[in-house]
């Protein structure tokens, strides 16, 4: 199962360690889900999720300091299960008391923050989402080309690294190069990044391996990058049809996300490097409405309109 750690979190949002520095570390955060415990602040335990991280904004924090001592210190230890990861307190509000005591108790870490509860929980979704979800890893080169999160896929030896140099110097940028890893950020979104080991590292054959952030500057590389579409290199072959006016679609099933894909035939003599770069434009272009295959349609059709009409002059 996969896990995030408190610390994970801390440093990824920063968040103020209230209490327990000594065990973000330790504590692993199973789930994406957020808990707001508002009905158990009112003794309701029935379906608590003690497994999922705490959070408490101002309805909660205030309805605690109202509520009885007595009262208060059995509920709070009742939320301190053996499971909580953390507690989580937004916009700078004061701890209760009895929460701190308890969870001392538990060695529950308590995290402050100083935004409003709900930019906090969907900061915290988000990066659960991201850091807890299922991943795949893919063979290929990621990149970022216009801003368009462009896989670059083939066999082996076909020049996807090559090419992603090439594209480099001409000013877009490297998220991964040999392995990708891949997640389903949300219904219609992919998303990519490198392995630690691979990250901002590219492989040239003959060459070996370069950084390209070190030869080529921050602006080279990008941590990660939505997957828009699919570059699919394969060697030319005469016994094999290409789309010639880019009239077929095709895509690639990434678990529950159909990707558009475009195979490249490569060729001797070809620029692979311009050809996914104008590539991407095009699609680009698809997106926003504009389809050059159809404007080709529309001209082929009013030329044979017009030269049928001579005819029948």
């Amino acid at each position: 199962m996969n896990s995030v750690t408190v610390k994970e979190i801390i440093d990824s949002i920063g968040l103020e360690v209230f209490y327990g520095e000594e065990f973000v570390q330790e504590k692993k955060i199973t789930t994406s889900d957020i808990s707001r415990p508002g009905l158990e602040l009112t003794g309701y335990f029935e379906y608590y999720p003690q497994e999922r991280v705490q959070l408490l904004g101002m309805t909660e924090v205030s309805f605690a300091h109202q509520m009885k001592n007595v009262d208060k210190s059995q509920i709070m230890r009742r939320l301190c299960g053996k499971d909580t990861p953390c507690f989580v307190i937004s916009r700078g509000l004061k701890v209760p008391e009895e929460l701190e005591k308890a969870a001392r108790e538990k060695h529950i870490p308590i995290l402050v923050s100083t935004l409003p509860t709900s930019r906090l929980s969907s900061k915290l979704t988000d990066l659960l989402e991201n850091r807890l979800a299922e991943r795949k890893s893919m063979h290929g080169v990621l990149m970022d080309i216009y801003g368009l999160g462009v896989f670059i896929t083939g066999d082996s030896g076909v020049g996807k690294s090559e090419t992603a140099l090439d594209l480099i110097k001409r000013g877009h940028r490297l998220i991964a190069d040999d392995r990708v890893e891949v997640w389903q950020k949300d219904e219609q979104t992919v998303a990519g990044e490198a392995p630690k080991i691979l990250n901002h590292l590219l492989e040239i054959r003959g060459i070996g391996i370069i950084d390209v952030m070190n030869l080529y500057g921050a602006g080279a590389v990008r941590q990660e990058t939505e997957i828009d579409v699919i570059m699919h290199l394969e060697d030319w072959s005469p016994d094999k049809q290409f789309d010639r006016l880019g009239s077929g679609e095709e895509y690639q099933q990434l678990f529950d996300v159909k990707i558009p894909k475009i195979t490249v035939p490569v060729k001797i003599g070809r620029n692979i490097a311009i050809i996914i770069e104008a590539a991407a434009m095009n699609f680009r272009a698809k997106t926003m409405g504009y389809d050059a295959t159809k404007t080709f349609e529309n001209n082929l059709n009013e030329l044979i309109n017009e030269n049928s009409a001579r005819q029948d002059i």
